[in-house]
């Protein structure tokens, strides 16, 4: 029997989002409903509300969650009602050419619920990144739900839904760091401090922090950076390289996305050093590099998408640090709100004010 449950909607692009009634409906073959405890607010929530994402209006936002699975549907053996659960947007499908090739982290055909969740008059959700977590309840795809230590705090690990995930995995997945190399990591937002963190936990022994605002280098220390630069007041690409004796960083995070960001990762980087784009661009954005420069440096230049993870690996480990004391994913919790605060927070965020408010449900 479908249920009638609270919910964060945006119904036109750039309208203020509401609360509405959501109708969700009970899980069909491979599906589960999730009673959400707790969900992050992320600037693809606002990406969605804005259109920047596709014009599939009304959306149902939120999809950086945490929760309980309350109910599956037939087939279903990943998890049972009862499971604490991170959710994920990247259910591996098992059979595209990714997946065959024993790379499920790039799976290019990943699940979703079958059904739509709806409002009252029937009218269908698209639910943000296929989870739609901004609501009491949400319907997903059981390979979405991947099963975590339930002694983990949900407003915590539900981070790892998507931006904290992104940028530790940006630099132990995609960056490949290790004992002893030199980070630098420019941006330090909510993904940024995540890469600090990230590199922090494979044990690079200089990890360089650049911003524009010292409140957000300040934040990017207390994850593990062992240096910050202003890049308003100073080169960073200079500045990077008289801390690393003249030579660069062994890799250079770039979570911001901007042309000139990503030019200053490069030059920032030793010869043979590697480039890692976290930061989303948006599709005007070009890069003009000289095409000597890329081939006399060497090295790698990678993109990172949800930081090369692959959830059913990778959530229970980084869990199992924070309860350990190892990943301070709390650090990460600017905030607890509300479901009906969720219009506040994208301006908190905008401004720059919190690295995560998160909704408690």
């Amino acid at each position: 029997m479908s249920q009638r449950v609270q919910g964060v909607i945006s119904r036109a692009k750039g309208a203020p989002v509401e609360l509405a009634a959501v109708v969700v409906p009970d899980p069909g073959p491979g599906e589960a409903v999730v009673r959400v405890q707790a969900c992050g607010v992320c600037h693809t929530d606002l990406h969605y509300r804005e259109g920047g994402i596709n014009d599939e209006f009304p959306f149902l936002l939120g999809h950086e969650a945490a929760g309980i699975v309350e109910s599956v549907g037939p087939g279903v053996t990943e998890v049972a009602p009862g499971d604490h659960v991170v959710l994920n947007w990247r259910a591996v499908c098992g059979r595209c050419r990714a997946c065959r090739r024993g790379r499920p982290q790039y799976c290019f055909d990943t699940r979703n619920a079958e059904q739509p969740m709806t409002l009252e008059d029937g009218t269908a959700l698209t639910p943000a990144l296929g989870i739609g977590a901004f609501a009491e309840k949400t319907l997903v795809a059981a390979g979405q739900c991947t099963k975590v230590d339930p002694q983990a705090s949900p407003a915590a690990a539900g981070l790892l839904g998507c931006g904290v995930m992104a940028g530790i995995g940006a630099a132990l997945n995609t960056g490949n760091v290790g004992p002893g190399d030199s980070v630098a990591v420019i941006g330090c937002g909510g993904v940024g401090c995540a890469a600090v963190a990230g590199a922090r936990l494979a044990g690079a022994n200089r990890i360089i922090a650049v911003d524009l605002e010292d409140r957000k280098l300040e934040r990017a220390l207390g994850f593990g950076a062992t240096h910050t630069v202003n890049s308003s007041f100073t080169d960073p690409v200079e500045t990077i390289r008289d801390l690393t004796g003249g030579f660069g960083a062994d890799v250079v995070i770039d979570a911001v996305g901007a042309p000139q960001t990503y030019e200053q990762a490069f030059y920032a980087r030793d010869l043979a050093g590697t480039v890692v784009l976290v930061g989303v661009p948006t599709p005007d954005m070009r890069l003009d590099l000289p095409l000597l420069d890329v081939f006399g440096r060497g090295g790698a230049l990678k993109s990172s998408w949800y930081g090369d993870c692959l959830p059913s690996r990778d959530f229970p480990v980084l869990i199992d640090l924070y309860l350990r004391g190892r990943l301070d994913l709390d650090g990460f919790v600017s905030e607890e709100i509300g479901l009906g605060d969720v219009e506040e927070a994208f301006a908190s965020m905008e401004r720059g004010d919190v690295l995560r408010s998160v909704v408690i449900l």
